[in-house]
This record gives C-alpha cells, sequence and structure tokens, in this order.
C-alpha cells in the first residue's frame, strides 16, 4: 500500500484480515531495527516464526525504513544494511502467510521488493464526495451536533481521512469545553488546528465566513 499518510492504509489491513478471519500483527520498527550487528535479523526472525505458528497478517507500516534500496558499498554500515535487506528478500520468499507492506515513500523501497509484491495498490487523497462521507462517518449519531454544513467543509479542504477524524475530534473538545453544539464554525476551527499540527499552510480564503474565528484561536492564518 503507498500514499499519503492519513489515507487508509492501516485501516485497509485490518479490514483484510478481518474478512480472513485472522489477526493482524503491525511491526514495530522501533523494536526490530537494532544498531547492533545482527540483531535486527534475529528480531525479524522471531516475528517470521511466530507469525507462521500463529497464521497472522504481518503488517510493516512505513516500510521504506526497513525495505529501503540497497546502496553502493563504502563503508562496514552500508555492507551489513544490504545484508539485513537481503536477509528481508529470503525471508518474504519463505514466509507462506501475507505480509501487507505501507508506505507515504514507494520510490524508497528496493526494486526486489517491489518485483515480489502480488498486489501494488496506491491510495489517494479521497474527492469531495467521500470527504462527505467520512465527514458524516466520523459524527456518532449521540453526537451533539448543530448546523453542520458537511458539504461546504468536505469541498472547502482536501484533506485526508485520518485529517478529517483528527478535525472532528478538535471540534468535539471545542464545543464540549464552550459548551455548545458541533457546528461548522468549530469544525473550521478544528480542520485550522489539523492544519497547524501536520505543518500545512493556513489560507485566509479557505475559512471563507468563518476566518475571524478561526483566526480568532488560531494565529498564523495567511
Amino acid at each position: 500500500f503507498s500514499g499519503p499518510s492519513g489515507t487508509g492504509k492501516t485501516l485497509a489491513a485490518e479490514v483484510i484480515a478481518g474478512d480472513l478471519g485472522l489477526d493482524v500483527y503491525k511491526v514495530d520498527l522501533a523494536s526490530v531495527v537494532s544498531k547492533y550487528i545482527g540483531e535486527t535479523e534475529k528480531n525479524l526472525e522471531r516475528i517470521f516464526s511466530a507469525a507462521s505458528a500463529g497464521n497472522l497478517v504481518l503488517f510493516f507500516d512505513e516500510a521504506d525504513a526497513l525495505f529501503g534500496k540497497r546502496s553502493d558499498v563504502s563503508d562496514a554500515h552500508d555492507r551489513y544494511a544490504n545484508i539485513e535487506v537481503s536477509y528481508l528478500l529470503q525471508r518474504l520468499e519463505a514466509y507462506e502467510g501475507l505480509v501487507v507492506m505501507a508506505t507515504n515513500f514507494e520510490k524508497n523501497v528496493d526494486e526486489a521488493f517491489l518485483r515480489r509484491i502480488h498486489a501494488r495498490i496506491e491510495f489517494e487523497l479521497p474527492g469531495a464526495p467521500e470527504r462527505a462521507t467520512i465527514w458524516a462517518q466520523n459524527l456518532p449519531a449521540e453526537a451533539p451536533v448543530g448546523e453542520l454544513d458537511i458539504e461546504w467543509l468536505s469541498e472547502s479542504f482536501e484533506i485526508t481521512g485520518g485529517s478529517i477524524r483528527n478535525a472532528v475530534v478538535h471540534a468535539a473538545f471545542i464545543a464540549a469545553a464552550s459548551g455548545r453544539s458541533i457546528d461548522t464554525e468549530v469544525a473550521a476551527i478544528g480542520v485550522a488546528r489539523e492544519y497547524r499540527k501536520v505543518g500545512r499552510l493556513l489560507k485566509a480564503a479557505d475559512f471563507g465566513p468563518y476566518l475571524d474565528a478561526v483566526t480568532a484561536v488560531t494565529p498564523g492564518v495567511e
């Protein structure tokens, strides 16, 4: 799976596993990759062995960090890094279960891995109709929703499903703190906070009639 963060790659892996009646084992790269020679391979061997015994779906998030392109050998570090990639290639060939790899940067994945992948799926940003559906689905029936213009939100902000979810959570907290319902104004503020969190530029034109409310609590709108 390749595509921007927040487009549903992890969720898709969970849906596939659920459809197959299997559990997902998400590989934590921080606990797998080691600076000590040979330790990364040992950690991976334990994971593959356990997954084989339990018939699990192995899910590698940010796979480019582990399945990165091999480089020309200029020092010992390069040589051992290439050995790790070669080990992974061999181990994946031997593994009979399902492996799902997700990355934001497919171009950084070694071509030898790409050749062995049975299906390559690119996750794109949702269009306005999909964003409207995601906004609606992230608002449970029991939520205190007021005058919320989902069509305007979905047309105005080209964001991922993950960012929409986070914006709804921001809006819910803002509404709860002020004792009001979740309306378009607090949703716009939620989007602005999500923009700020991910480092996106806040453009005044995007927020339309809610610009003053957004500017009052989120400085830096241009």
